[in-house]
């Protein structure tokens, strides 16, 4: 199966007069784990957010695959997002369910199979992230970077083949943010046809993770590229921000999903 590329072409994005992207070009390359940059305020998010398909732009495409996410009938929209998995930036987990609970949210909402395989599956994604023997802990009883580990293994359970990160690292500590690093790159191993898209403003987590680099400044795309083409550079507002954001010191083994799992989600995301 061949990963999906991530298009934007000409994306405008505002509300009112306030303009957010502006003209924005850009090719997000599939099966590899691209990183969105840019300061606070930039449209970072803006950008995720119609990536999902939470927002509709101004004007312009965001293509997905080589299909104009917005120009598709209702039901191929519904089709499209089922294929994308979300981390939350705060984890966003229920905390009236329990970790594998909130995991399997995905499956218990959409999948008709019995609640043996769902909790199988919820247990398989928590292994991979170090978390199976917390699976009846509550969020509340977990910490922040757990919380987050827990989000990305509800992001990963019905197998996307696109998974959008909102700032996975923001408020970790430096080691709890290269495990969350490690288990990235970690699921981009796993699932060669899955396309991983972080926003981020975290260098360290860039350099550890990015095959591809996109920039936005003042709600446009000033650069695309690979790292090293982003660190050689010679724009200045590119070496401006690098040394700026370089100031800012804030900041498992694969398990096959049950067959019955893997058939029930693929009668879902065909339907």
């Amino acid at each position: 199966m061949q990963a999906w590329d991530i298009e934007f072409r000409a994306l405008n994005v505002g509300y009112g007069e306030h303009v957010v992207l502006r003209d924005v070009n850009a090719v997000l390359p599939g099966g590899k784990v691209s990183v969105i940059l840019g300061g606070s305020g930039c449209g970072k998010s803006t950008l995720l957010r119609h990536i999902i398909g939470l927002s509709r732009p101004q004007a312009g495409q965001v293509l997905i695959g080589n299909h104009d996410l917005f120009g598709l009938p209702q039901k191929e929209f519904r089709r499209m997002r089922r294929h994308m998995g979300v981390l939350f930036q705060d984890g966003a987990l229920l905390g009236a369910l329990s970790l594998v609970q909130n995991v399997t949210l995905p499956l218990t909402e959409h999948l008709n199979i019995s609640k043996d395989l769902v909790r199988e599956a919820g247990l398989r994604v928590l292994r991979m992230v170090g978390l199976e023997d917390f699976a009846d802990f509550y969020p509340n009883q977990l910490s922040g970077g757990m919380r987050k580990r827990a989000g990305l293994a509800r992001a990963i359970v019905a197998e996307p083949r696109i998974l959008l990160c909102d700032e996975p690292t923001s408020g970790l500590d430096p080691i709890t943010a290269a495990r969350m690093d490690e288990l990235l790159l970690s699921m981009r191993k796993q699932y060669a046809d899955m396309s991983v898209v972080v926003v981020s403003h975290d260098l360290d987590s860039l350099r550890a993770i990015a095959d591809h680099v996109l920039v936005l400044g003042d709600g446009r795309a000033i650069f695309s590229g690979t790292l090293a083409q982003l660190e050689a550079s010679d724009d200045p507002y590119l070496k401006q921000f690098l040394r700026r954001e370089a100031g800012d010191t804030t900041s498992a083994m694969h398990d096959a999903p049950d067959p019955t799992v893997r058939q029930a989600l693929d009668r879902w995301l065909a339907s």
